[in-house]
């Protein structure tokens, strides 16, 4: 061995060596190696001897990286199972159709990606002519995860397959008369064809391998098997830098989920440029993947290489493409051969004498387009790997050239992703390239033609042909509508009846609910319980034992809480899904959840508990995307408001949530004040989204920890629907005077009670009578209101509810809440009295719960305050009383 070899530390040194004269021996060789034959070939040997030990089951950790070149060499790959020539004009028809759509569009400046697609194109034949299965089997086939640049050639595809007109086509990106195509994959915007919105780019990754988790999740508790059902998630190699996208590969890694392939188009380029330019993005990725636990299949290099490889007998050149940086790579796809030669087989005498046998059209056609990503022999030699490998997830590494047959001005450019059109000459080069029946007179440099062969053409009935096969169209997505039974009423009667002399916390409330909602014989086992690592907070753990954490292990140790009774238990057919500290893999989880209905047929209940300041403030793109899925659900805002956090402070705080909740059309949110109207929003919920006429919507509801004693339901008229439509009165005034002054109390959620109290002092210590409304919902009284609005645009006389509810209520009104003020303020132009708010406006602080109201003078004390100003402004009290009741509460 080397002096180096034997002085540097090792962790070997901590192992007991039983012959280390063997040791030495083994050493001894490989210096000889490298001396006689070079490092390259020690190095060689060295691989080739840990794979072999990783072949037969040595416990060794594995090689990250390989050589660049493809993992599946020529020699290996299958026989091609379809008809090439055929496949390759039906690839070629959806090639011309995506970019005459984009350009097309573009003359009105709408424009659209076209070079996403033009690399990418045989990556998604394949699978579609191949290996994607559709939904007229068993009802869940594959779930395809598009990337969203690549949506025109889907859109292509689903043209010729008569699924789509022209007319469909020339409306790509013109949504607003009902019948346009959207620029990219959103299932409420086309919910036929769309499963799942991918642009944003990230949440694909990482909801793909939650949805591939979430099959195993319903086959293990026995509600659907599906065994048959692959996920398979389309990415960018620019993409990948997202945090999001990488954020879950251990878990898919650790769980073996063999049911979850990527595909990542290694084009080499992001938006503006190379993804590592100064390095290599698919080194890169596959150590990181290989490090996660996923198998890597590298699909790089196309057949023409086939000549280079048989020529370089001494490792040269896949020494040199392993160095080469993919910056100057990018570059070598746009210059010519002696650029080449000079370049790249420069730089070392034994790959100059390889140059020197091959012509320049070789040189060329292997730099500028050969890449195994354009070969659909290579692409399925991958996806047959993919598909065979079990125990572990797959990632396919394709190389391939962004902006492929588009003509050199598009292919490997930077601003290729910028560009939206070609010109009459550019498809004049690409109908060639193509070999399309397209004569010249079509192509000026006008309006371009959308091609088609014929509906009865030998193209479509072979691809019908495949598809019908396969289990019919796809992407498509297919809802049954599958309605669930009500309920028993008898955990929301527990709740209407309060918690009598006990004091419980809102969060609580709801966690007993949904404990006894999980006991319901016919709809139990459909609830999802989601929680990022924190049930013990939000006293979940009562569920623990009897519902169990889901782990496709189930639990192989014994747990340090076994003797106790509300033990920490997996399962492997456990309902919770703790996910550990992950809002974004539980929002994935929710999601995956949510949209069962539709991907499996088999409608779920998942209620995601979380900090109220972690959700919609850190994952609100996933709660968009969520929308966009017409994804049903319940997510539980708990440890809610700017004030009842005593002692965390600023970064647990919120103030804010309902206001970004109020900005996604698909959620309705609600911050009940007490556990019965709990009972109702749920109980709502529950018929709203999973009834006869399910809407595609979802619920918010902020739930706190502060516990008070949880009163019982008022009796009368309008309570149920109050909650429902987001206020109704709660406490009137007692026996007020007739000369009383007079104002209204509006407060949701915790703050309900600094309302009652300042409703006493009003009453005792000023002679002002002020009845308090519980305002649920300040979210769903705009909506109301805006559709009453929109109405009346259109000639209807309607009227808010808000307006109607407090119509004729003496005084003013004074809303106060845990939240910023903009959150009541969102109703104010519909209330005809003078209109006030307090709020909790700035940034939190660790304190008392006492304290900080007072520093954002929403106690009691400053509610009175408040209240006895805005009566001084109309003349209801004396001008002096605001001054006063100030100096006795020590404001």
């Amino acid at each position: 061995m080397t002096d180096l070899a034997r002085t540097r530390p090792s962790a070997l040194d901590q192992l007991p060596d039983r012959d280390p004269e063997e040791t030495a021996e083994w050493g001894a060789s490989l210096d000889a190696v490298a001396q006689a034959a070079g490092s390259h070939r020690a190095s060689y040997l060295m691989r080739r001897t840990l794979e072999r030990a990783e072949s037969t089951g040595l416990a060794l950790p594995p090689l990250l990286e390989s050589d660049y070149v493809n993992t599946i060499p020529t020699s290996a790959e299958p026989a091609f199972p379809g008809d090439e020539a055929m496949e390759s004009r039906i690839t070629a028809w959806n090639r011309w159709n995506a970019a005459a759509m984009v350009t097309r569009g573009s003359r009105d400046g709408l424009g659209g990606h076209i070079a996403t697609f033009a690399s990418a194109a045989w990556l998604y034949e394949t699978g579609f002519q191949h290996f994607f299965r559709g939904k007229e089997a068993d009802g869940s086939g594959d779930q395809l995860y598009i990337q969203g640049h690549a949506s025109p050639g889907i859109y292509a595809r689903a043209f010729l397959d008569g699924r789509l007109t022209e007319h469909h086509l020339d409306h790509f990106r013109r949504e607003a008369g009902g019948a346009g195509l959207p620029s990219y994959p959103h299932p409420r915007r086309m919910p036929w064809l769309w499963e799942f919105p991918t642009v944003s780019m990230g949440l694909g990754p990482i909801s793909a391998i939650y949805q591939a988790r979430f099959n195993r999740y319903l086959a293990a508790r026995g509600i659907k098997d599906t065994a048959d059902s692959h996920v398979w998630a389309f990415l960018g190699d620019g993409e990948m830098d997202e945090p999001e996208s990488t954020a879950a590969l251990a878990l898919a890694g650790r769980e073996g989920l063999d049911n979850l392939t990527f595909v990542i188009n290694c084009n080499l380029q992001r938006l503006d440029g190379p993804v590592r330019a100064n390095f290599k993005i698919v080194q890169e990725l596959e150590a990181q993947f290989r490090a996660a636990g996923w198998n890597v299949v590298k699909s790089l290099w196309g057949s023409a290489w086939d000549e280079l490889f048989a020529l370089d007998t001494s490792g040269a050149l896949v020494r040199r493409l392993r160095e080469v940086p993919d910056g100057q790579f990018q570059t070598y796809a746009t210059r010519d051969a002696a650029y080449i030669r000079e370049h790249f087989f420069g730089a070392e005498p034994e790959l100059a004498r390889l140059a020197q046998r091959l012509t320049d059209a070789k040189l060329t056609e292997c730099f500028h387009t050969s890449r195994a990503g354009h070969e659909p022999r290579k692409v399925y030699a991958a996806y047959r790997a993919a598909m065979a490998h079990k125990g572990a997830p797959t990632v396919v590494l394709a190389q391939t050239v962004k902006g492929w047959t588009l003509g050199p001005g598009f292919e490997s450019r930077n601003a290729n992703h910028q560009m939206k059109k070609l010109t009459g000459k550019e498809f004049r080069a690409m109908r060639d390239l193509l070999e399309l029946p397209i004569p010249d007179s079509k192509l000026d440099d006008g309006l371009v033609p959308y091609v088609h062969p014929g509906p009865d053409s030998p193209e479509v009935r072979y691809l019908q042909e495949r598809r019908a096969a396969l289990g019919g169209p796809a992407p498509a997505r297919k809802v049954q509508a599958v309605a669930l039974p009500e309920p028993s009423a008898k955990p929301f009667d527990a709740l209407a009846k309060g918690s009598g002399s006990q004091e419980i916390a809102t969060t609580m409330a709801f966690v007993r609910l949904v404990k006894d909602l999980m006991r319901d014989k016919e709809t139990g086992r459909r609830w999802v319980p989601i929680v990022p690592d924190e049930a013990r907070t939000f006293g979940m753990e009562s569920l623990f034992p009897t519902a169990g954490i889901y782990s496709p292990l189930g639990q192989t140790y014994d747990p340090v809480d076994r003797d106790q009774l509300l033990y920490y238990k997996e399962a492997q057919n456990g309902q919770i899904l703790n996910e550990g500290i992950t809002e974004a893999g539980s929002m994935a989880d929710f999601t995956a959840a949510a949209t069962s209905y539709a991907t499996h047929g088999e409608p779920m209940i998942p209620f995601y508990i979380f900090y109220s300041m972690f959700g919609w403030q850190r994952t609100a793109d996933q709660m968009w995307a969520l929308a966009d899925q017409l994804g049903r659900g319940f997510l539980i805002g708990a440890t809610a408001g700017r004030t009842t956090m005593t002692g965390e402070g600023l970064q647990h705080a919120d103030g804010h949530s309902p206001l970004i909740a109020s900005t996604n059309p698909a959620a309705l949110a609600y911050d009940p004040a007490f556990a019965y109207e709990i009972g109702v929003i749920v109980r709502d919920g529950l018929r709203r989204m999973y009834g006869p006429e399910a809407e595609d919507v979802f619920y918010y509801l902020t739930v706190y920890n502060e516990t008070k004693v949880q009163p019982p339901m008022p009796a009368g008229e309008g309570v149920e629907e109050g909650i429902r439509k987001g206020l109704y009165r709660y406490q009137e005034a007692t026996a007020p005077a007739a000369d009383s002054p007079r104002i209204q109390l509006l407060a949701s959620g915790t703050a309900i009670h600094w309302v009652l109290e300042a409703q006493k002092l009003l009453a005792d210590d000023w002679g002002v009578a002020a009845d308090v409304w519980s305002a649920t919902s300040w979210s769903e009284l705009r909506r109301d209101a805006l559709s009453c609005d929109a109405a009346q645009l259109s000639g209807e006389d309607r009227v808010p509810y808000v307006t109607r509810a407090l119509a004729g209520a003496p005084g003013p009104v004074l809303a106060v809440s845990d939240w910023m003020r903009a959150v009541p303020d969102q109703i104010s132009q519909w209330v005809e009295q003078d209109w006030y708010s307090l709020g909790t406006d700035g940034f939190g602080l660790s304190d008392t719960r006492e304290a900080a109201r007072r520093h954002f003078g929403v106690d009691a004390p400053a509610i009175v305050v408040a209240a006895l100003s805005r009566l001084a402004r109309q003349g209801a009290v004396r001008a002096t009383a605001p001054k006063e009741a100030a100096e006795r509460y020590g404001i």
